[in-house]
């Protein structure tokens, strides 16, 4: 099997009826606060393309740690830190394995703009420079409502599911493109992802 090696821009698919990403292998990074869908969009999405695609969550890869889980939620330390970087670092080497191999891959995170410890960076170190991140962000209420209906450590005070989404507000002006799917169900953000990324392939982004 070939290494995973840093991934590169992917080509623009040919234009024959109109362009066309469901069939090419992307690397992705869904951002969005806790109550987006990040996860729902991100599985959907990956289970409806016609390329080989997996999903890999950050949340997930942090949570193999069953003894001495760092909980960001009971407060952000070193030691949450660094099993977040670990973690990171963890997708990172795993979607680059499957990208090497010819599956494609879309990873989730809370991705902050003003925060460069769990910023862009770190992906784009960890994943390569043809990474193409899409920002998932509805409105508050929302995901208020989102996070009502979870359980166990996903769940958070509504002060800070208030607090996350007024922080992801940065990625306006940007320049990244932003999804509101505040009344879009799951397959319709899917489409609405796939064709923002339709866009970046044609024209990355900067970040």
């Amino acid at each position: 099997m070939p290494p995973g090696g840093p991934v590169a821009l992917p080509s623009p698919p040919p234009a024959h009826g109109g362009p066309d990403t469901t069939g090419i292998t992307l690397a992705v990074l869904l951002i969005g606060p806790a109550g987006a869908g990040k996860t729902s969009v991100a599985k959907y999405w990956a289970e409806h393309r016609r390329a080989p695609t997996a999903h890999i969550s950050l949340d997930d890869v942090r949570e193999w740690v069953r003894s001495g889980f760092a909980d960001p939620q009971s407060g952000w330390n070193d030691h949450s830190e660094a099993q977040y970087r670990l973690a990171r670092r963890t997708c990172g080497f795993a979607a680059r394995n499957f990208l090497a191999n010819g599956i494609s891959c879309i990873l989730d995170d809370a991705v902050f703009p003003d925060r460069p410890v769990v910023g862009l960076g770190g992906w784009k170190r960890h994943v390569g420079p043809g990474l193409l991140p899409v920002v998932l962000l509805p409105g508050l209420e929302i995901v208020l409502e989102r996070n009502a209906e979870r359980s166990g450590n996903r769940r958070l005070a509504d002060e800070e599911v208030a607090r996350i989404h007024g922080r992801m507000a940065g990625w306006y002006g940007s320049g990244l493109p932003i999804i509101d799917n505040s009344h879009l169900d799951i397959p319709s953000t899917a489409q609405a992802l796939t064709e923002a990324l339709t866009r970046s392939v044609a024209s990355p982004p900067q970040w």
